[in-house]
């Protein structure tokens, strides 16, 4: 779920309402969002700086330039291994009590009580939940009304169900994080043994 910035007006914002392919016949839940496979950048992208930037490291001389070099690559291809796997939604699911959503890096969690509106924009679903806006995007063409019905449909349902409300937590993603930075510097120590 990649949040949008908020109070931004949208010209194309239109209301997410029920259709009554939806009102007769809901999907059962949990339901899993229809999305189109994940675009060839995005992994190109997360898996780019786990070859250039230990290449790089390994190849520096010694000095304390170097150091501050091998940080500077090391940092740099860690934000774009976290924009990579933040971005591109692989799964979202909507279950009775909750929308999830899950990137690269994290799983997410927004329980229907906490959703304000649900609105369509641009072929993508928007949750706005006070002043955050999480936009759902990727659905697979044709789709994004229906989805939407559904999770309007679902969203007026959990009224009377308790709040369950969950924290972020973190995804395999991470753990492939970590991996980067345990290869990225240690291709420089073990270049200048230095381990």
């Amino acid at each position: 779920m990649g949040n949008r910035p908020g109070g931004a007006e949208d010209a194309s914002a239109r209301p997410a309402h029920l259709t009554d392919d939806t009102a007769e016949q809901p999907p059962p839940l949990p339901w899993q969002v229809p999305l189109d496979p994940a675009p060839w950048w995005a992994w190109a992208l997360f898996v780019l700086p786990f070859l250039a930037v230990p290449t790089l490291n390994s190849w520096l001389w010694m000095g304390a330039r170097d150091f501050l070099a091998v940080g500077l690559f090391t940092l740099i291809g860690a934000s774009v291994v976290r924009v990579a796997g933040g971005v591109v939604l692989y799964r979202v699911e909507i279950t009775a009590t909750a929308l999830k959503a899950r990137t690269s890096l994290l799983v997410r969690s927004l329980a229907w009580q906490d959703v304000d509106d649900i609105e369509i924009v641009d072929g993508s679903v928007v949750l706005t939940s006070g002043k955050d806006e999480n936009e759902i995007n990727g659905i697979a063409e044709g789709r994004t009304a229906y989805v939407a019905a559904v999770m309007q449909a679902v969203r007026a349902d959990a009224d009377a169900l308790p709040v369950r409300r969950a924290r972020p937590r973190p995804g395999i993603g991470v753990l492939v994080v970590l991996l980067y930075l345990v290869l990225s510097v240690g291709a420089f120590l073990l270049r200048w043994h230095l381990v």
